[in-house]
This record gives structure tokens, C-alpha cells and sequence, in this order.
């Protein structure tokens, strides 16, 4: 024990100080967020009437994909059907060696138009920037075969949830802003997973009070991969730079070294503050790992790009300004083991404490306290981790709630454990691949989508997207609804006054519902696949099947099944059921035509 004891005793000063070095340089940034905040110096955000009176740029979705085919097609059929903009491409990035992913892909541009499937030459995995390189030389070749041109580039992934509003930001702000940044938000998840939950803690003080401190001060804006939006002539000018590489393929985090890049070679970039409204935050929404191992390997792969290969790449060779920032990136590879090392001394301090109490022996490191320097120390890094605690904790309450913001205080010793591991394995991984001089290639981290219920708070109303979506006047609709009778829905009453169309009607139903909306011809529909449902139970549940592909039983109708339904329906089929809207006019045709059935059927 004694050796142990002069060992804590040995590290405890040198850990205490850089603790308060480390604590400074965030109580400062808290300081600078608290300045922003009670000055409103926030960038302010576009009112609908700026967003409308603004022509749509033509946006290419960027989605490059690594053995993602569990998750592709919701994430297409999802955002295109919620997206409230109509000028843009998902263009998808695959592998040849990658068949699930390709077919995946391929089923998902049979139904939504607007997806194109890039496959790189090469096998994967490399890295994602190289996937993100060819997806936009594909671009370049859709460009030129339909001589339309691209204006504005957006990076997403495979588990992403896009804000309706999102390209509509994008386009705003892309006519100042070489580079503009979405917020990045984790879902809420409940408090028992730990995991998720410092993604929640993390993510939340970073985009609230980090990143807008970072603007303020003059930083560079690193992307977070996902939700960033590009102006055409900002990538060009990446491509004349680099030899056509927009994203550097030996870069694990393509995200952090671009938004070094333009910001280095003078390009304007804008944080998009989070910004609340009744359906929630304008950011991107996903899932991140909830499991420590999937959490280890995406840290991992953060640590070694955006602080080892950065270093490795840029040194310290920057403006004075940015020096700060690079250090604040990279501090993490010191810091992190640091904290770890810091709660292993104190857990061996409460339980030698406990140890002394309970067997009456002295406690060998109370020496520690007859230190000058000990006392001082101990107020101050007891000061800078209460400050930490309280500013992550309120964050977090702003974003989730003060429920999941209660265990903060305990995330934040789970945090510190994951860091440390994660800046450990990411040190050796890279002192590994530069000894045996072996490319560092693509981290998978497995990916979940939400499901229905958990991608908004609450549905927005039909109304609201239906004046959003510019089909009906304000005035028109309000006056309308104000004298709608009662119990009657509110699409049906619109299209009987006149104001609407049925295609109208649907289209923002399924923006509402977040499921696709297109019609369906009878011959498009094979006979077998239309009969795999009873009759009666197609004319019970106004549901026709048109599709079985990849284990599922596609269907479409005018009624959103229930879960009710859905369970009724896998009592005759054991294919995952798929709905899709169609109007009433062409559920009638299809059912008359292909299964007999004389029906009339009205929304």
C-alpha cells in the first residue's frame, strides 16, 4: 500500500494542475457563451416569408454507405416524403463489394425518384472521404447527362432524421456562407442508457454554447459530417487545391479537416444556432451508439482524425487566432488519459479513506493535505468542475429536460472513462498503422433509424404544412377550419370546399406521417403479388399489395393502417408489411381492376 500511496501522492500535484489549466480554459468559453446569450449576438434565423421569396437552389444529398442496407431504405423513404423542398437528389454512395447495400439502394430509386445509386470502382472499406470523392465525380456525371448543375452540397449518413426545413436553411444561408453547419442533435433516449446519454450531455453544451463561442471568436466552424451544407464554388475551390480530392481520402475525420481547409483558404463559414420550435429543434436528429463498444470505436476513429491526423497534416501552422482552437481540438489526446487517471485516484482515495475509518489505521495520503498547495488547488478545481456541471446540466435541460439533465453529474465520470479508453486505442492505432505503414481505413459503427414514434415530439398539423407547402391561403384556411363541422376531417373538408386537390391532400399527408406518397398504375401491379392479401381483408383494411421484394410485402391505401392493422395483417403474410399513401380515386381503380372488387371509397 505504501508504494501505491507515494505513487498517488507523485501524480496528484501535476494532475491537479493541469486540471486547473483545463477547467480555466472551459470556464473562459463559458464566460464567452454566457456573453453571446445575455447580448443576443446569435445569428438570426430566416422568417418564412425570406425563406419563401428565395429561389430553390438545386441540392445533391450526399450519403456515402459502408454495409448499411438495414437502414438505407427507411432513412430514404423517410426524409424524402418529410423534406419540405423540392429542388434536390439523394445521391448514395456504395461499394461493388458491398451487394446488400446496392440492393438496398436500388429498391429505394424504384420508389422515390429522386435517389441515384454512385458505386465507387474499388472494393471497400476505405475511408469515407474517398466514398464522398466518388459520389461527387458521379454527380459531376449526372450533371453532364442531364445538363442540369448542382449549387449546393449536403453530407449525411445512413441513420440520419433531415429536418423538413433544413435545405431550406441551407439555401438561405448558402448565399453569404461558403460553409454552413446544421446542428447535430442525438435523440432522447431514457436515462438508464448511460451511453447515449453523454452523446446527449456532450452534444448539447457543444452546439449550444461551444461551437457559437468558437464563431464569435473568429474559429473555424469543424463539421459535424452530417448537416453540413457546401456552396458549389466552395468544393471547386477545395478541387483546385487538392487535385480534385474535395475530401481528403486519408482522413478518418473528412468532416473536421474540410472546415480547416476553407476556413484556411478564406472561405466564409456559419454555425446555424439551435433553434426551437413547436416540433422541436432545427438539427439533424440520429441515434448514436448505445453500446460502449460501437461508442469506443466512433470516438476512436474522432480522436485520431481530428487530433492525430490533424496534428500530423497542419502541426501548429496556423494564424495566431486559430491556435487556441487547435489546441482546444487536441488537448483531449493529454486530457482524456488525465481523467481517467484522475478517477481511478479518487475511487483509491474513498476507499482507503473508508479502509482507514474502518480499521482505525491512519490514512496515509491525509499527508497530502499538509501541502500549501493543496488546499488552493482543491477550491479551484472544485469551482471549475461545479461550473462544468452546472453548464453541461442546463444545456442539456434546454434540449431534453431537466430529467435526463439529473444525471449529468454521474455521465460525467462515464464519460471520462470512455474518453480516456477511446484516446488510448486511438493513439495505439495510429502509432500501429504509421509503424507498419498500413492506411488507416473506415471505422464501422452499426447504425439504427428511429422508428415512427420517435421522430418528432408531437405530428405537425395538416393545416401548418399545408400553408407551409404554399397550397392553401392562411386566410383561406383558417376562415375554412373555423367553419368546419364537426367530426370531420380536416383533408376532406378542404378538398370539398374547392381549396384543395386529392394529390394535394396526400402529399401532405404523407409529409405529416412521414410515408410516401405515389400512385399506382393497375399494370404496374403483377396479379399474384395484388391477390397476396385475402379479398375481404383488402376490402376491410383498404389495402392493395403491389410489391414483395428484400422479405417485404409493399401496400398501399388511402387509410394509415394502425398497429392494429398491422398485427391483423401479419396473421395472413409473414413479409414485413410497407405502406404507401395512393388517393381513394386510384385505390378504386386498382381494386376494380385487379382484385374485382367494386368499391367506392371516400376520404
Amino acid at each position: 500500500m505504501d508504494l501505491i500511496d507515494n505513487c498517488v501522492l507523485a501524480v496528484l500535484f501535476p494532475l491537479a494542475v493541469w486540471i486547473l489549466i483545463s477547467g480555466a480554459d472551459d470556464f473562459f468559453l463559458d464566460l464567452v457563451g454566457a456573453w453571446i446569450w445575455l447580448r443576443k449576438r446569435l445569428p438570426r434565423p430566416p422568417s418564412a416569408a425570406e425563406l419563401a421569396r428565395l429561389p430553390e437552389k438545386r441540392v445533391a444529398i450526399f450519403v456515402p454507405l459502408w454495409h448499411e442496407h438495414k437502414v438505407i431504405g427507411r432513412m430514404l423513404e423517410h426524409n424524402a416524403s418529410a423534406i419540405r423542398y423540392s429542388n434536390y437528389d439523394f445521391i448514395v454512395g456504395t461499394y461493388p463489394n458491398d451487394e446488400l447495400t446496392i440492393e438496398a439502394v436500388r429498391e429505394a430509386s424504384e420508389r422515390i425518384p429522386n435517389v441515384r445509386l454512385s458505386v465507387c470502382p474499388h472494393d471497400g472499406p476505405t475511408s469515407k472521404a474517398d466514398c464522398l470523392n466518388w459520389i461527387y465525380q458521379h454527380m459531376l456525371g449526372v450533371e453532364e447527362s442531364t445538363g442540369t448543375q448542382y449549387e449546393l452540397i449536403v453530407v449525411h449518413d445512413a441513420e440520419d432524421l433531415i429536418h423538413p426545413l433544413e435545405l431550406r436553411w441551407l439555401n438561405y444561408y448558402s448565399e453569404a456562407y461558403g460553409m454552413v453547419q446544421i446542428p447535430v442533435l442525438p435523440l432522447p433516449t431514457p436515462p438508464r442508457l448511460f451511453t447515449h446519454g453523454v452523446y446527449c450531455d456532450e452534444f448539447a453544451e457543444y452546439q449550444t454554447k461551444d461551437i457559437p463561442a468558437r464563431q464569435a471568436l473568429g474559429g473555424f466552424i469543424p463539421s459535424n459530417g452530417v448537416g453540413t451544407g457546401y456552396a458549389r464554388w466552395a468544393l471547386e475551390k477545395l478541387a483546385e487545391e487538392n487535385a480534385n480530392r474535395i475530401f481528403d481520402p486519408g482522413s478518418l475525420t473528412e468532416d473536421y479537416e474540410n472546415g480547416l481547409r476553407l476556413h484556411l483558404a478564406g472561405c466564409p463559414q456559419l454555425f446555424v444556432p439551435i433553434q426551437m420550435l413547436p416540433d422541436g429543434p432545427v438539427a439533424t436528429r440520429e441515434y448514436f451508439p448505445q453500446r460502449i463498444r460501437q461508442a469506443l470505436r466512433q470516438r476512436t476513429r474522432w480522436v485520431t482524425g481530428n487530433a492525430l491526423q490533424s496534428w500530423e497534416r497542419h502541426g501548429w501552422r496556423v494564424g495566431f487566432r486559430q491556435l487556441y482552437w487547435l489546441w482546444r481540438d487536441r488537448k483531449g489526446l493529454f486530457g482524456n488519459p488525465a481523467t481517467g487517471v484522475a478517477n481511478l485516484i479518487l475511487l483509491y482515495c474513498c476507499a482507503s479513506w473508508l479502509w482507514s475509518r474502518y480499521t482505525g489505521a491512519p490514512w496515509a495520503l491525509a499527508s497530502a493535505g499538509e501541502h500549501p498547495w493543496a488546499e488552493p488547488l482543491l477550491w479551484a478545481t472544485l469551482f471549475f468542475q461545479t461550473v462544468r456541471i452546472l453548464v453541461r446540466a442546463g444545456c442539456v435541460a434546454r434540449l431534453y429536460g431537466w430529467r435526463l439533465a439529473a444525471g449529468v453529474p454521474l455521465r460525467i465520470f462515464w464519460a471520462n472513462w470512455i474518453n480516456c479508453a477511446a484516446t488510448v486505442a486511438a493513439i495505439v492505432r495510429y502509432a500501429s498503422a504509421r509503424i507498419r505503414g498500413r492506411p488507416l481505413v473506415w471505422v464501422k459503427t452499426e447504425h439504427m433509424y428511429p422508428s415512427r414514434a420517435a421522430l418528432s415530439p408531437s405530428e405537425p398539423r395538416l393545416g401548418e404544412i399545408l400553408a407551409g407547402l404554399g397550397y392553401v391561403e392562411e386566410t383561406s384556411l383558417w376562415e375554412a377550419l373555423a367553419a368546419m363541422p364537426k367530426n370531420v376531417r380536416t383533408g376532406e373538408y378542404l378538398v370539398s370546399l374547392g381549396l384543395l386537390s386529392q394529390e394535394q391532400l396526400y402529399e401532405a399527408l404523407s409529409l405529416q406521417h412521414n410515408v410516401c406518397f405515389a400512385p399506382l398504375r393497375p399494370e404496374e401491379v403483377p396479379l399474384q403479388v395484388a391477390r397476396a392479401l385475402p379479398a375481404a381483408v383488402a376490402r376491410k383494411y383498404k389495402l392493395v399489395p403491389f410489391k414483395a421484394a428484400s422479405g417485404k410485402l409493399h401496400v398501399a391505401g388511402p387509410e394509415l393502417p394502425t398497429a392494429e392493422v398491422h398485427r391483423e395483417l401479419g396473421k395472413h403474410t409473414s413479409l414485413e408489411i410497407k405502406f404507401q399513401y395512393i388517393t381513394p380515386e386510384n385505390f378504386v381503380e386498382l381494386t376494380e381492376e385487379l382484385l374485382g372488387l367494386p368499391l367506392a371509397v371516400r376520404r
